[in-house]
This record gives structure tokens, sequence and C-alpha cells, in this order.
């Protein structure tokens, strides 16, 4: 019989390790200092002209180098990859990738990366790119048509948006060979400002669109992603939900992804919050309520500075195929300057810790932060029991 010791050594030998990402926003200021920008202009209230925002950047944390090659932008989060040993590599894309000029008229703000700026997706090697999000249709049909035929001819597989309701429901596969396989799906909410009318229809091109988080969508889409599950395959539900400021969780959504794990649902991987929010362990599964900005361009912008959007994690778990529990929730604190991650210094990373203790309490997950400053998820039993998600 095998000691408890070899048991978890043999768990995380089979276990198939993720990394998971906030939203990966390379539009914008971003793709201005790659080697191959699209024109600058913009269509927001205050800023014109994409330029603005590396200006913003570098009054605060000095020069950002121009034609940045592709994997400028990782930084230290190449070689953690590396070091961890990831099997699969899954981000949301917050960004559509292309040169096109017909930008959704009655948006704010539009995200865009040249078609020929792609590699800095493929620099991180990364397999999935979620497109449920309220910024994929930002340059209208065309800029969707573009981003996918341009993520097709690298080799990243996608999936949340599409051509109509089937491709966009359809999950990206990714096999593991030896392991199993990792089903991602992708649904984007109302509440993080997808507007209904971009939900993809038989005829119509858009988002897999969320209508709400209720029993009754949980189910739904639970027997959705079960339909295509087989043996050894863990599931991955991409959900873009919830506001961006604020660290406020709503009982319903909660609700929601409890039920999304009760139904088989490996891990529930939420995200449109600009900073880090709550993470949870619920039934030895993982639920991340709001993962924060993984890439951004909003060093030098003024408003919610104590939320503190610069730091962020990288989502680590190592899950069981055969049962799709977590074997292990590992998160590494990053800090995001100069349009570039590295990793967060101690002070950072003790801040992050004491945040995920503070928010998991009522949701009986802890977070332990170890000497390499990587943090570790845990159950944590003697936590209350009390739900009340308004921490602020």
């Amino acid at each position: 019989m095998l000691s408890d010791q070899n048991a978890d050594l043999r768990g995380m030998a089979e276990s198939i390790r993720l990394f998971l990402s906030g939203d990966v926003m390379t539009g914008r200021g971003i793709d201005q200092i790659l080697a191959h920008p699209n024109n600058p202009t913009l269509h927001e209230p205050y800023v014109r002209d994409a330029r603005t925002y590396v200006k913003l950047a570098e009054r605060v944390n000095g020069a950002i180098p121009r034609l940045a090659k592709p994997d400028y932008i990782w930084g230290d989060a190449l070689a953690e990859l590396d070091r961890s040993c990831v099997d699969r590599r899954i981000v949301n894309l917050e960004t559509s990738i292309t040169s096109s000029e017909h930008y959704w008229p009655d948006k704010g703000i539009h995200y865009r990366m040249h078609p020929r700026n792609v590699g800095s997706i493929s620099a991180a090697r990364i397999d999935c790119c979620c497109l449920g999000n309220n910024h994929i249709l930002d340059w209208g049909y065309d800029g969707l048509a573009e981003t996918i035929q341009t993520l097709d001819s690298a080799g990243i597989a996608h999936t949340g948006a599409g051509r109509n309701a089937a491709e966009a429901a359809a999950p990206a596969v990714l096999d593991v060979p030896g392991k199993g396989r990792v089903l991602v799906f992708s649904y984007g909410a109302p509440t993080s400002g997808i507007p209904p009318r971009w939900a993809a229809t038989a005829h119509r091109p858009g988002v897999n669109f969320l209508e709400d988080t209720s029993e009754k969508a949980a189910a739904r889409i639970a027997s959705e992603m079960n339909a295509y599950k087989r043996k050894d395959d863990v599931i991955v539900a991409s959900i873009h939900w919830g506001g961006n400021w604020g660290y406020q969780i709503l009982d319903e959504d909660v609700r929601f992804a409890h039920q999304l794990i009760e139904l088989g649902i490996a891990v529930v991987y939420g995200h449109s919050s600009h900073h880090v929010k709550t993470a949870e362990i619920y039934s030895d599964r993982l639920v991340l309520y709001g993962c924060g900005d993984f890439l951004n361009d909003y060093e030098g912008i003024g408003g919610h500075e104590e939320l503190r959007s610069d730091l962020t994690l990288m989502y680590l778990p190592a899950i069981d195929p055969r049962d799709g529990q977590m074997v292990e929730a590992r998160l590494v604190p990053m800090r995001i300057a100069r349009f570039r991650l590295s990793r967060a210094a101690k002070a950072d990373a003790h801040r992050l810790c004491d945040l995920l203790n503070q928010l998991g309490a009522p949701l009986r997950t802890r977070s332990e932060l170890a000497a390499d400053q990587a943090l570790t998820l845990l159950s944590s039993a003697a936590a209350g029991t009390r739900l009340n998600f308004g921490f602020r």
C-alpha cells in the first residue's frame, strides 16, 4: 500500500498542469511598441492616439523599447512557465487581432493588435485563447474574422467567439499526450460589458453569450460541456463576468460557480476585473472569480490606484484528469511595468497573499506564501461559513 507521500507524488506526476491568466490586452499601447504597430488612431472620448498610453507609462516607470521583440512583454513569466513544467497554456485574449478600421461605433474603448504582431502570443507558446469577452468585436465582424484567421494560421486554438453560435460554443480541445485532454469552453456575460447584440446566432458571428448566471443557465451549459467529455478529460469553463473594479462578488455568481463544479466542471476560470479578486477551492476544485489583468497598458492612468492593477498572478493548478480534482494550486505573483511582466517584489507578494486570505475567508479558502514568494491555495476548514462577498 502506497504511503500518503508516495500517493501525492504519483498524483502530481499524473496530473495535468495548466497555466491560466487574466486578461491579455496586447492592443493599443502594447501594439504600438511591437514591430508592426497598427494605425495609432483611437476613437476614445479622451485619448485619440494609442502612443499616448506609451508616453503615460514611460512617465511612471521609465523608457519602453520600440520595435520590441515578440517575447518582450512576457518577461519573467516565460522562465516561470518552463520551470513549472506546464502542460497547457490558456489565456483570455481581450484584444482583436486585426488591421481593420471598421470599429464598433457606439463603444468607448477599442483594442486591436496588428496581425503581424501575433508572434507576441506565440512567443509564450500559448495553446488556447479564450475570446468570449467584451473587446473581441471592438473592430466589428471583419475584425473578429481576421482574429480567428490569424490565430488559426499561428496554430493557436481558440473558443468563445466564431462565425456562428455553434462555432462560438465549440470547445478548444487540447491534447496532453499520455495524460488526457483539456476541453476549454469560453462564455461572455453581459455584466462584463458585452452588448447583447454581440451574441452569436445561427446566422450571425459573435460571442458565446451567457445571458445570466441562474441555476437554469448553469444546468444548461454544464450539460453542453459534459456532452463533449471523454475519460480523462479536464473541463475548463472560462467566464468573462462582472465589473472592472471592486472586490464584490454576487451571491448568484458564487452559486453558479458551485453548481458548475457539482456538475463535473474541473475549473471555473473567471475574469474581467482589472485586478485580482477572490479565488476559492470548492469540493477540491478551483474557482477563480477574477484573475485580474495579466498584460495591459494602464501604467500612468489615474484612478483606482489602491486596487493595484499592476499586480497579477500566474495561476498554475495541477489537476488529476481521472477525477477532475485539484492536486495543487500554485500561484506566482507578478508585476506589470514598462509593458512587461516581472516577478513581484517580496512586499507585493505578501500583499497578494494577505488579499487572498481576506477575500477567501468567507469561502473557506486560504493562501500560504513560500520562500520563493509563490502562493499555494488551500482549503481552510477553520474559516467562517457566513457568506459576505462585499470585501472592500
